[in-house]
């Protein structure tokens, strides 16, 4: 290969590096959002669901991996370490396989995704107790602000505890909708109901949910392929670099 092959490969190798290192930071981002957020339907889930907090470890282990590989890339590719070059492209092969395996993984465990959310779900409603927990309030603001109340319909709240063991008419006042009734309620625990007809949201929110879910699966299928896509070029070009090194040199190795 030439010296202005080589050179062109080089600069190409630190570039898709580059874009693999903010990939890496855009799914090390999501992870931290998955864990840390408390004001989505991801709160819900995340408290009790094993399987969504795994999840989210994995993302920022994979996330992190990804930046440490995109900086080693960066340095080996301007240095021209073969060494260096061998090692990030081994990593990045191991990266790009997990990957797709936890893609496939994902892809045929879908179904039992959805029943665990289902579950997860009747039993926060059945639980709910107005006591401000995460959880709760995660929920109550979901319920808020896409306008739905249970997760098939309001009849759900019918097997809370309080509300069956209550010698009142309540309801959950995160349900409540202003078209049918003026009064002011606060945005989340219990509220008397004036009649025996509540004053609430008449849908459910699992149609709104799974539509949010997928409204943003678009954008983690869309980070990944791209993240996929650098990966593969990153080996084409490691592999091409890597060849085009016929002797080690050390002396190239950056001194801090």
């Amino acid at each position: 290969m030439g010296k202005g092959c080589i050179t062109a490969t080089k600069y190409f190798l630190f570039l898709f590096n580059l874009l693999f290192f903010i990939f890496g930071a855009l799914i090390l981002g999501f992870g931290l959002w998955i864990l840390l957020d408390n004001q989505s339907f991801i709160a819900v889930l995340q408290e009790s669901s094993a399987t969504l907090k795994v999840g989210s470890y994995i993302l920022i282990a994979v996330g992190s991996l990804s930046m440490l590989m995109g900086f080693l890339g960066c340095v080996g590719a301007v240095h021209e370490i073969r060494c260096l070059l061998g090692l990030y492209f081994i990593c990045l092969l191991l990266i790009l396989i997990s990957q797709v395996t936890a893609a496939v993984l994902i892809y045929f465990q879908k179904d039992l995704l959805k029943t665990e959310m289902s579950d997860i779900v009747s039993k926060i409603i059945v639980d709910y107790s107005g006591q401000n927990s995460t959880t709760e309030l995660a929920w109550d603001y979901i319920q808020r602000s896409i306008h739905c109340c249970g997760w098939t319909g309001p009849g759900n709240w019918t097997e809370n505890t309080v509300i069956r063991n209550s010698s009142q008419p309540l309801y959950p006042c995160s349900c409540w909708d202003p078209d049918l009734s003026k009064e002011s309620t606060p945005e989340s625990g219990f509220c008397t109901a004036l009649s025996p007809t509540w004053p609430v949201y008449s849908t459910g929110c699992m149609v709104s949910v799974e539509n949010w879910i997928l409204s943003n699966s678009g954008v983690i299928l869309g980070i990944s392929i791209g993240v996929a896509v650098v990966e593969l070029l990153g080996i084409i070009l490691a592999v091409c670099l890597c060849k085009s090194i016929h002797q080690e040199d050390y002396s190239k190795v950056p001194k801090y």
